[in-house]
C-alpha cells in the first residue's frame, strides 16, 4: 500500500500539517528533477550553484522552491523566478526573469513585476515520493484546463502522505488528499475568498497549533473566509496550548493539547514506522470583544 492510500485508510488528520514559509523563492527549474530539486537536478542545475541558490534564497528568509510549466515544452530553458510574501496581512508576489542559472545568485530580491495572479503549485516530484507523481499529475491535469496560467508543477511540499498536494500563492495555503475532481473546486473558491476546510492542511505562515485551532473554529462557527480567523496570541505550557484568534473582533480561545500518533510511515520510501505530532481540541470560547 503506498503512503497516501495508507494515510486515507487510516483517516489522517489534515489540519496542522503545513510546514512553515513566511516568504518564499519560487525558480523555474526547467527539465527533470532529481531527489532534490536544487542539489539533484544536474541536466539542468548544477549541484554547486543549486546550493548556492537555495542557501542565499534560506539567509534572505525565504524558502526556496522549484517549479516548472506543465507540458513538453515547459519553459524552454527559461529562468523566471518569483518572490512570494504569505504572511498575513502582507501577501503579494513579485515576478522577475534571470539570463541563466549564474545570473540566479544576483537576483535582488526586493525587485520583481507585482501580479495579483494567483499561483497554484501541484506537487508533481515523483523523485520524492512516487505518490506526488501519481496523485500530483491527476490533479495538475484537472486545473490545467480551467487555470492554465495560474497552474505550475512544483518540487516537494511535505507531507507526501497527502498527496496530492498543492499550495496556493500568495497566501501559502496547503491543500491535500487533492485529487481530480476537487483541485479546481479549490482554486474557484480561492478566487472568491474562501478556503476549502475539508481539503486544508494549514496557512504556512502561522504555526501548527495555530492551524488546528483555525480548522476548529471553521467548523463551528462555518466561518470559510480567507481573510478571517487571524492568531492574536499562542502560548504554549507543557502539553498544553492557547491560541487566541480574532473573529471579526471577537477574541475566540481555544485550548490544544499536544501529543503523539501511534507509528506510521509517513513516505513510500521509509523502512521505519514513527510517530508524528498531534494536537486534540480541548475547549473554544469567546473570550472578550475587542469594545469590552
Amino acid at each position: 500500500m503506498t503512503c497516501s492510500d495508507a494515510a486515507r485508510v487510516r483517516g489522517d488528520t489534515l489540519a496542522g500539517t503545513g510546514s512553515r514559509g513566511e516568504g518564499w523563492f519560487l525558480l523555474e527549474i526547467d527539465g527533470p528533477w532529481g531527489h532534490s530539486a536544487f542539489l539533484n537536478s544536474d541536466k539542468v542545475l548544477d549541484p554547486n550553484l543549486g546550493f548556492a541558490i537555495a542557501r542565499r534564497a534560506e539567509v534572505a528568509g525565504l524558502r526556496p522552491l522549484a517549479i516548472r510549466r506543465p507540458g513538453r515544452h515547459r519553459g524552454e530553458g527559461r529562468w523566471r523566478w518569483a518572490v512570494v510574501d504569505s504572511r498575513v496581512g502582507s501577501e503579494g508576489i513579485r515576478w522577475g526573469e534571470a539570463q541563466d542559472a549564474e545570473a540566479v545568485l544576483e537576483v535582488d530580491f526586493s525587485a520583481g513585476t507585482p501580479s495579483t495572479r494567483l499561483v497554484v503549485g501541484v506537487c508533481t516530484h515523483g523523485r520524492h515520493d512516487r505518490c506526488c507523481a501519481v496523485r500530483g499529475r491527476r490533479a495538475l491535469s484537472a486545473l490545467m484546463e480551467d487555470f492554465g496560467e495560474n497552474t505550475w508543477e512544483c518540487s516537494h511540499l511535505g507531507g507526501d502522505r497527502f498527496a496530492g498536494t498543492m499550495i496556493v500563492f500568495p497566501h501559502g495555503l496547503y491543500y491535500g488528499n487533492v485529487d481530480d475532481a476537487d483541485a479546481g473546486h479549490i482554486v474557484r473558491l480561492h478566487s472568491e475568498g474562501f478556503v476549502e476546510p475539508r481539503f486544508l492542511r494549514g496557512r504556512s505562515s502561522l504555526s501548527a497549533p495555530v492551524q488546528v485551532a483555525q480548522h476548529h473554529v471553521r467548523q463551528a462557527s462555518g466561518d470559510n473566509r480567507i481573510d478571517s480567523l487571524h492568531p492574536i496570541s499562542e502560548v504554549q505550557d507543557g502539553l498544553s496550548w492557547t491560541v487566541i484568534l480574532d473573529h471579526d473582533g471577537r477574541r475566540v480561545e481555544v485550548g490544544l493539547t499536544q501529543g503523539l500518533s501511534e507509528p506510521i510511515t509517513t513516505t513510500c520510501v521509509a523502512t521505519k514506522a514513527g510517530a508524528v505530532r498531534t494536537f486534540a481540541l480541548d475547549f473554544i470560547s469567546d473570550v472578550i470583544s475587542d469594545e469590552g
